[in-house]
């Protein structure tokens, strides 16, 4: 009974369910001083270490051919300096979490996803972004983290403190050290104005620099087999003064966009043939609406149907293009396509392995339901998104390696020097990074 407990504690799975893994031991530390010992343990036996989050990864990032780090037991003060706007948080925090928290303090991120589940460390490590023309990805409000090394070192980095590690280690997939501790810059607490409508794709390309320049944060996502996109724009303004009811908000939140589109997206997987259909109707059955709420409550969604997702950083002119490429893609495939493509922006930065490295970026989201055939699909994305110059998301689907990215990401070398010098016998690596990473 004991070894059949133990498995299953050694047994992880993603949300998705496409990744599954058994490690060798499972590590549970309660202090900082406990995980070091952990670590320069397993570097001195050559066992490999890898932390993992929430699972909120589609790629095999987080499974682990050796023990499993789960930092959520781990005690790390939290501090809040509402003056400096400054957060202090344990990296095992869920980002839901960190939202209620500040909250409390009337302060907020300065931008975010559409899910909160992702823990601190994952969301950073992977190139987690919201949108928004102006807004970095979460790595870019890093303003320090706490890394343990594989020699079992705590190093305190920052812009100031061992800034070339900080360059590295705000996105670098768990492969430079264990992150526990991560200090995040906040910006007062404010509402959002949301407003959602059915648009042509044609016209809102047409329009889209303007569209892009005139709002805080826009977003779209193009339905399938139609030329109808559902358009999004988030605007800071200054008092909440048109809540979404609770009706509306199940209607369209939980009800159409989750309840019955998993209802869709199960007879599109049995009914191939009535795909289109389901798509066309999708399109017009989310009406628009204009409502108002904090922040995080309007930046974030339930999402409950499961899915499959690969998306591209691109050069912000590549996405006509790539677009394009997308629509012809899918009229040619020998299956359906089920899910909406999602396009996002985000700006340059200077974070070595971010997608957005040194430009200002586009990012194109492909889906697919769970249970239906993908891979054709992705790769063939993939292929064109490559050869306009694109950057996968750390966190989704993909199947670049270290000899194809090498040429995407001008700091590679630097990268691969700072990861040298931390983790030489690489006792963060796995089978998955070493094909990533070399």
């Amino acid at each position: 009974m004991a070894e059949s407990t133990a498995t299953r504690t050694a047994a992880w799975s993603n949300w998705a369910g496409n990744q599954r893994g058994v490690a060798t031991a499972v590590l549970r530390p309660s202090s900082v001083d406990e995980a070091a010992e952990q670590i320069r343990r397993a570097a001195e036996t050559g066992e490999r270490i890898r932390p993992v989050g929430s699972g909120h990864s589609f790629t095999p990032v987080a499974v682990s051919d050796g023990q499993r780090m789960d930092l959520t037991r781990l005690a790390i003060d939290v501090r809040v300096d509402v003056d400096r706007r400054l957060v202090t948080v344990p990296a095992a925090m869920t980002l839901r979490e960190v939202n209620a928290l500040l909250a409390g303090h009337r302060l907020a991120l300065p931008n975010l996803g559409d899910i909160d589940a992702q823990t601190v460390a994952g969301a950073i490590s992977t190139g987690t972004h919201g949108t928004g023309a102006t807004h970095g990805g979460l790595a870019t409000f890093v303003e320090a983290l706490t890394l343990l090394t594989a020699t079992g070192e705590v190093l305190r980095c920052s812009a100031e403190e061992h800034p070339e590690v900080f360059d590295a280690a705000r996105v670098a997939l768990g492969s430079l050290g264990v992150l526990v501790e991560v200090t995040l810059r906040c910006v007062d607490a404010f509402v959002l104005l949301a407003h959602e409508r059915p648009a042509s794709l044609g016209a809102v390309l047409a329009q889209l620099p303007d569209l892009v320049d005139a709002h805080d944060h826009l977003e779209f996502f193009w339905f399938p087999y139609t030329d109808r996109v559902q358009l999004k724009t988030n605007d800071r303004v200054p008092i909440d003064d048109r809540p979404l009811s609770r009706w509306r908000g199940w209607l369209d939140d939980d009800f159409l966009a989750n309840t019955v589109f998993a209802g869709a997206c199960r007879l599109g997987r049995a009914v191939p043939g009535v795909a289109p259909g389901i798509s066309a109707i999708s399109a017009r059955a989310l009406s628009e609406r204009r409502y108002t709420g904090r922040s995080d409550a309007v930046f974030c969604s339930p999402r409950r149907v499961r899915f499959l997702e690969m998306e591209y950083a691109l050069p912000r002119e590549a996405l006509a293009e790539a677009l394009a490429a997308v629509r012809g893609i899918i009229d040619g495939l020998p299956f359906k396509v089920l899910f909406p493509v999602e396009v996002r922006f985000s700006a340059g930065d200077g974070i070595w392995l971010s997608p957005a490295y040194g430009r200002d970026s586009a990012y194109l989201a492909l889906h697919q339901y769970i249970g239906m055939p993908y891979e054709p699909y992705f790769r063939a994305f993939e292929e064109v998104a490559t050869g306009l110059g694109g950057r996968p998301h750390w966190g989704k689907l993909h199947w670049r390696d270290a000899a194809s990215l090498a040429t995407a990401y001008p700091r590679w070398p630097d990268f691969q020097r700072i990861r040298a010098h931390l983790d030489p016998h690489r006792t963060f690596t796995t089978p998955y990074l070493t094909s990533l990473l070399g």
